[in-house]
């Protein structure tokens, strides 16, 4: 059975809609509230909290835009999407301007429609979800994150923290992969006068180039073939709030253009619109790219370059703060012992030399992934000195590592080098990241924030491999499948 991912709220008058909405959600592992009218469900949220909540504009009584300002004075970080005809797509604009997530429009694309719920409920829990600073993590909420660290490096980031955060200045924070940009950016945006408007993050590498621009700039209908609806980009989301652009090194050109617009006068154009739309979104940008070096290559514009920088935030390496490296290991070794429900286990005298002397090139996040690693294979027991070496090491070849000998695997690909295929190398090179990226979540039993810790790959770098393979999680995948197994659901239609 499906563990609930999270509570939402629908509030309709539509008894059949209603219905409908509850199965839906049920199937896809929500905990579904449903109200007839917006008394109902202004009793509910205060009742039960909802993580999301979906609401029609047009009901008689108390109408949509005054359920909505009830909805968000009282539950300021809980999100909340707006159902409408037609008919009413300037009301649900309204909305959208007054901090509503994103509005739908009836007959629902189901497939779209859960996209959106999702989307929803990780920026509320993002919002939600508190980082805490300059310590041990000890305690650290289960919904709560921390940024753990006392050496002199890591207390001047937390000095630049404090110091940016009740600016409106745009920062750029600046770091290796595995260094904590997006948990520095979130304590950024909590510490802010921000604090109680979106917090909208963009992947610039997770998204595939061809739908980045619509992501985030929306369109209007009938701007492209397919486009049946206008569609809401993520900085009008972010209006009010702090949109974060994450991996904004690898942003293409054509579309720094208009993130530089975005800068320099605070407005937007959606696709295929003429409308100049004014926003105010506090900008956080990260990367892990030499910027200057793209510069001199073309690869990155220089005036954008300047507008970023205006407060830079520079992470330190792990390996420049390996008296960190304790706290480090004793906190992750609470949290994924928690998760995986097992006890603490200790560590071998010795351990944590190994762990020092260690390079880290993958940061904090590679020692995150480690010590998830060793307790999975280890299920609580102790961590020693040779099973830290080896993990380190890593003696084992990738072949070995699958239980598939080299030359199987030499002969699997020489059996396709026929030249018949084209893009040979793109079609194995998937084939290959599909059955990693479903084994990861067989090992994690589906938990798809583990399965991107093993990988050590962001939770929305996953979901968009995952949509680019046709991956999907099911009620349950077995670790003893050979491959995870797509689970049909069935389309289920709202109307």
């Amino acid at each position: 059975m499906k563990g609930v991912k999270a509570t939402v709220l629908i509030v309709d008058d539509d008894d059949s809609l209603r219905t409908s909405f509850e199965k839906l959600l049920l199937s896809e592992g929500y905990n579904a509230l449903i109200a007839a009218n917006g008394m109902e469900g202004i009793e509910l949220a205060k009742q039960s909290r909802p993580d999301l909540a979906i609401i029609d504009m047009k009901m008689p009584g108390m109408g949509g835009l005054a359920l909505f300002q009830r909805l968000k004075e009282e539950h300021a970080l809980m999100p909340v999407i707006v159902m409408t005809a037609f008919g009413t797509t300037e009301t649900a604009i309204e909305a959208m301007k007054m901090g509503a997530f994103d509005y739908v429009l009836k007959p629902f694309d189901i497939p779209s429609l859960l996209q959106n719920i999702a989307e929803a409920v990780q920026a509320g829990r993002l919002m939600k979800s508190t980082v805490t600073m300059g310590g041990t993590g000890e305690g650290e909420e289960e919904s709560g994150e921390s940024i753990v660290g006392t050496s002199p490096a890591m207390q001047e980031v937390y000095k630049s923290i404090g110091r940016v955060a009740a600016s409106d200045a745009t920062v750029l924070i600046r770091g290796e992969s595995g260094t904590g940009k997006e948990l520095v950016a979130r304590a950024i945006y909590q510490h802010s006068k921000r604090i109680r408007r979106p917090f909208v993050v963009i992947n610039c590498v997770a998204i595939p180039e061809t739908l980045l621009e619509s992501e985030l700039f929306g369109y209007e209908r009938g701007a492209f073939t397919g486009a049946n609806q206008r569609k809401i980009g993520k900085i009008e989301q972010a209006h009010g709030g702090t949109l974060f652009l994450d991996e904004i090194g690898d942003m293409p050109l054509h579309l720094q253009t208009k993130i530089l617009r975005l800068l320099q006068e605070r407005s937007i154009e959606r696709i295929g619109g003429r409308e100049t739309i004014s926003v105010d979104v506090r900008i956080i940008a990260a990367t892990n790219r030499d910027l200057e070096q793209a510069i001199s290559e073309g690869r990155f514009r220089e005036d954008i370059y300047y507008r970023l920088k205006v407060v830079t935030l520079s992470l330190p390496r792990l390996c420049d703060r390996k008296g960190d490296i304790p706290l480090l290991v004793a906190f992750f070794l609470n949290r994924y012992a928690r998760e995986l429900g097992v006890g603490s286990p200790g560590l071998e005298r010795g351990g944590l030399e190994v762990l020092e002397a260690y390079s880290w090139p993958g940061n904090v996040r590679e020692l995150s992934n480690l010590v998830q690693k060793l307790l999975i294979f280890h299920r609580g027991g102790l961590m020693t000195r040779e099973s830290i070496r080896q993990s380190l090491a890593g003696e084992k070849t990738l072949a070995e590592e699958i239980s598939l000998p080299e030359d199987a695997m030499r002969g699997w690909v020489r059996g396709r080098l026929n030249g018949k295929e084209r893009r040979l190398y793109e079609g194995l090179t998937d084939e290959f990241a599909r059955i990693v990226l479903t084994e990861a979540l067989a090992a994690t039993d589906g938990n798809r924030s583990q399965a991107a810790r093993l990988l050590g790959i962001s939770r929305p770098t996953l979901h968009a491999r995952m949509d680019k393979y046709g991956i999907t999680v099911g009620a349950r995948i077995h670790q003893e499948s050979e491959r995870a197994k797509e689970e049909n659901h069935g389309e289920t239609s709202t109307r």
